[in-house]
Parts: C-alpha cells; structure tokens; sequence
C-alpha cells in the first residue's frame, strides 16, 4: 500500500479555514551537528514509537523521531528487545534512541554501547516518567529533586557520548508537584554539563497527563536557558497548536507525543505549517484503511515475520485511526482483535471507504488523560535534596520498562 501524502487530492485540505501562508516559522533546529528542517521532534512512546510507526511519520513529514525508550540496565545487559529497540531503517537520520537510568554507572555504559557499537546519533535522558511504580522508587519525574544524581547522570552520559561527537539531550517535566518544582535548575545544570538541547513536558509528575500544560513554563525555560535549544512539550493535538507554542513561548521547536497517535500524517501538517503553508491532511476512511494496513505490514517487518506479534502490537492503534470515523461497534472490536494480516484487509475493505474525513471529532485529544494523582515517592524523598544511603537501592530497582514523560 503506498503511503498517505499531503499532496494527494482526497487528503490535502482547502486553504478554507487555515491562515495564510505566513513564511518559515522557526530556523532549522540544530541538535549537536545535526540540522533538523522541520523543528519538531517525535517524543519516545513505550510500544507506540517502534520502526514501523517512525516508518510511517517519516514517509509523512521531516523531523526528528525518537525510538522507544529503552532501560540502560537493559542495555547493558544486552536484552534481545532493548536492542530490537536501538535498531533502525537506512533511511533513518539522525537515528535517535532514549535512555532511562537512574544508575550514573550504568547510564554511562549504556550511552557506551550506543556510541561505540554505531547504534544512534543522538542520545535522549528521560526524566519526565510519572508512572507510580517509577516514581516511588525515585526514578523518572521524581529523580531531579536530588540534584546530585541528576547532575552525575548527565555527567556520565555527556562524557561518554562526547568522544563520538554524540549530542545528549534531556526531557524532563516541571517537577515533583506545584510545590516541588525542578526543572529550571535542572535544566541550568543540564546546559553547564553540555547537552545539547532540553525539552520540558509542561506538567508536573502529580499532574500525569491530565488537566493544560503550563506553556508558560515553557517560557520561562526558554528565558534560563539561553545557549542551548529548548523544546516544549503538552497539548500539541494540531499543527496550529504547534505554531502558537512556539508563538507564546519562545521555544526552538516541539515535542508531538500522543497527538500523533493514530494519525502519523500529523508530521505532514507540522511541516507545513512550519514552513509556513497553509495545506493539511485530512485523509478520508479509504486513506485510513490504508495507512492502517501498512502499518500492519511494517509491524511485521519489525518483529522479523512474525504476524501474530506484529498484528497483536497493532491492535492498540486502532481506536486511535478510527477516532472520529463512522466506524460501528462490532467493526471496532473485530480490528482490535485482529490476528492476520489477510483478516485485516478484509475487516478494512468491509469499512465504508468513501466515508470522507469526519472534521471536529476526529481532532484533539488522543488516548485518556486520566486524573491528577498524588506522587508516589519514597518514604522521606522530599526531605532532602541529597541523595542519602537508604534511597540508592531502591532506585537501582526503578529501572523498569516503562513509558514515561
């Protein structure tokens, strides 16, 4: 199946509605000695971001597309999945894999493998995770409030990264909750220790993924930290949204986590609304069903022909292609069971494919937000911005495969 375009007529929107072409919005966003066209980074998703959907944004619009996460004890370890994980396309540039550690020492041989073994071009810190099971041990959004493991991790990671002349970034959330703020001083610290650029998802661990991103944050990162890009991060469910983050804040360019789920063609309208066009996609249930059986197709690609695995991977997409289409109950179900790729194109091809694109309630939000949740810390976390004796165990017990930013 060919890929979804822009330019095709049944997907490209009239100008109707979208402001007119303005010029370039932001300059190249430069990461180290990489020049990313398109100031818009795909932000890591555990089980989300793997070869295939990277594919598939790719094919869509230029960026910068992150790898799922991947634990550095995993790494270092050498699990069969974690390296799955660091493996990319040809036509994959930069190549991009984030690590989450909470071990200086093993971050740094983690970063180690990357670089020496030619695996990526550009390293990526998670501290954003505001996942309980993470956060308790003190891992994840949690671990910037002691700022000396903070620092000693990125230390570690610039330093070994350095050597092969790859750039280490950050993301990171606001904090703790509104009363545990860190994201100012760690990215302070993070720019002194030369990442080469830092993303803030702008909520707290407390807030998790409900309620409005603080953009105003965003700002105020941008106003601390002068000498290194900064990218933000919440509520980016459109290009236009996109455009007034930058507007409103001042940031170098964005992070797109769950509003490209389900709609990989998101990257077509960033780029265009980067450049300053004024063109969108908005692919009608044929170009859907489309889409959805190449990534069917990718996805079994991706776990060596294994179709059971790859169509198992893709069921949880499918609420998110169908949001908004006039797809019926018992149709939804059967797709998110599906077992072959042979069944999906007949589940697909049963689908009113001259259904034309739905507008509003195919927009917005994708996946549950959920509620704002206290933070589950250790017993004692906040009492200290220092990491004490009792703490280092239990963060050595955080590095989990986990989503998280």
């Amino acid at each position: 199946m060919g890929r979804v375009s822009a330019s095709t007529s049944t997907l490209a929107a009239t100008a109707a509605g979208v402001p007119a072409a303005a010029g370039r919005v932001l300059p190249p966003l430069q990461i180290g000695p990489h020049a990313v066209d398109t100031p818009v980074v795909l932000a890591p998703m555990a089980g989300v971001t793997n070869r295939a959907f990277r594919t598939l944004c790719r094919e869509h619009g230029a960026g910068l597309y992150v790898a799922e996460m991947v634990t550095s004890r995993a790494l270092v370890e050498r699990n069969p999945e974690a390296l799955r994980i660091v493996t990319f396309d040809e036509g994959e540039s930069p190549r991009s894999a984030q690590v989450y550690g909470v071990d200086p020492t093993t971050v740094r041989e983690a970063v180690r493998i990357i670089v020496d073994e030619d695996r990526a071009d550009h390293v990526d810190l998670n501290f954003g995770c505001p996942v309980p099971k993470v956060t308790r041990k003190g891992g994840g959004a949690a671990l910037p409030w002691k700022r000396e493991l903070f620092a000693a991790i990125v230390r570690e990671a610039v330093e070994a990264a350095r050597p092969s002349g790859v750039p280490v970034t950050v993301k990171m959330r606001k904090g703790i909750d509104d009363d545990h703020l860190t994201y100012l001083e760690a990215g302070r610290v993070a720019e002194d220790l030369g990442v080469a650029a830092v993303a803030l998802h702008a909520r707290t661990a407390a807030q998790h993924y409900s309620g409005t991103a603080d953009w105003s944050a965003i700002a105020r990162l941008k106003e601390t930290v002068t000498s290194i890009p900064v990218l933000g991060n919440g509520d980016i469910w459109s290009a236009e949204d996109a455009v007034r983050m930058v507007r409103e804040t001042g940031c170098d360019g964005v992070v797109v986590g769950r509003g490209c789920q389900g709609r990989p063609w998101l990257f077509a309208d960033l780029a265009a609304a980067f450049a300053g066009r004024p063109e969108r996609v908005r692919p009608g249930m044929r170009e859907v069903a489309d889409t959805i059986y190449r990534h069917g197709e990718l996805m079994i690609e991706y776990f060596d022909g294994d179709e059971g695995k790859g169509m198992r991977d893709l069921r949880k997409h499918m609420a998110w292609y169908l949001k908004g289409y006039p797809v019926g109950g018992d149709a939804r179900r059967a797709l998110a069971m599906v077992s072959t790729l042979e069944e999906l194109r007949t589940l697909l091809d049963a689908l009113d494919l001259d259904a034309p694109y739905p507008g509003e309630p195919a927009e917005g939000q994708r996946g549950r937000a959920g509620s704002p949740k206290t933070p589950h810390l250790p017993y004692g976390w906040l009492d200290s911005r220092e990491l004490e004796g009792e703490f280092a165990e239990r963060l050595r017990e955080a590095e989990l495969d986990v989503s998280g930013g």
